[in-house]
């Protein structure tokens, strides 16, 4: 044994094949959300774009749930093109009006999802924040403003699981049966210094504690960052930067999720999904020879007995295009 495996409890209560799955906060929950939706999981990933604090994950999804649009004061223009500090980029129009349907779309959309998803799985990338000096604002997104009018704050554990505890109490209401994996990005912020990096996931990780210690029956705690941190620890398991986890720590990371917390049936179907997944994504070299379509044959036919369990019409169209 050359490494110290991370224990990971079993939650008590697993994802089906069939539950939806709302991801939502740093770029590795658009990571795992993927792989979900890869997958043939009901998903809906990051609608409002990539937030990394925790205090502006938990208040715009309370925004959604009671519909509060953002006020005047939360919008910007910068190069002509306008912003919502509450939003990611993505979210943006060289209109205000055009954006301002935009976010209310997206919110109405988002509250419907969550108002039937079993799953709600929440990952907090920084405990830095920044907020507007003029107003004391904090924001989820800079939109590359001037630095000189936002203040860098330090998040404390308190005021996240304040802001947690309002968010369920409002998700409760509007959807009784959620459920909720929290986990702390393995993402490093280098920005911050590695030091200060440090500070930032310790406080991450004591407001997920206390979440879960809070919530132990619905509120799940995932060591995605504890496993890549402590488990893998080595840089071969880094991308180039050093600073995200590479394709391999990916992979592990996703066998445990689906280790620890998919049921049984969703694990076999996995087993079978996955040689199939890769057979469609395969390349052939002579696309109208007789070995490959028939290949492309069985694959079909390997997916219309899958066709009972989920939704596999869109791969078949695909590949009956590529029939001879």
């Amino acid at each position: 044994m050359f490494r110290t495996p991370v224990e990971i409890t079993l939650p008590n209560k697993c994802i089906s094949l069939h539950d939806s799955l709302f991801f939502v906060g740093s770029c590795f929950a658009q990571v795992i959300g993927e792989r979900f939706q890869r997958n043939k999981f009901g998903t809906c990933i990051n609608p409002f774009g990539t937030l990394y604090n925790p205090i502006s994950v938990f208040s715009l999804l309370l925004n959604t749930i009671n519909q509060s649009v953002p006020d005047d004061k939360t919008y910007l223009v910068n190069q002509g093109v306008h912003y919502n500090y509450k939003f990611h980029s993505d979210f943006s129009s060289e209109a205000k009006e055009k954006l301002q349907v935009q976010i209310e779309q997206a919110l109405i959309s988002t509250r419907s999802y969550l108002e039937q998803c079993k799953w709600v799985i929440i990952t907090l990338g920084s405990a830095f924040g920044y907020e507007l000096k003029k107003t004391g604002q904090l924001v989820a997104n800079c939109h590359k403003m001037p630095s000189q009018l936002f203040c860098r704050h330090l998040l404390n554990p308190d005021e996240i699981t304040k802001q947690f505890e309002q968010l369920y109490s409002a998700l409760k209401v509007l959807n009784p049966d959620v459920n909720y994996i929290l986990t702390v990005s393995p993402v490093r912020h280098l920005r911050d210094t590695l030091v200060q990096n440090s500070v930032s996931k310790s406080v991450l990780r004591l407001a997920s504690h206390s979440i879960h210690e809070n919530h132990p029956e619905d509120v799940r705690y995932f060591p995605s960052y504890e496993i890549l941190i402590d488990e893998l620890r080595d840089y071969r398991f880094y991308q180039a930067d050093m600073l995200h986890p590479s394709k391999v720590a990916e992979d592990y990371i996703w066998q445990k999720v689906t280790e620890y917390y998919l049921d049984s049936d969703a694990q076999q179907f996995l087993k079978t999904w996955n040689p199939i997944y890769k057979a469609m994504h395969h390349r052939a070299f002579r696309p109208s020879s007789e070995a490959h379509q028939q290949f492309l044959q069985n694959t079909i036919n390997r997916l219309k007995q899958l066709s009972k369990q989920v939704d596999v019409e869109t791969e078949i169209q695909k590949l009956e295009q590529q029939l001879l």
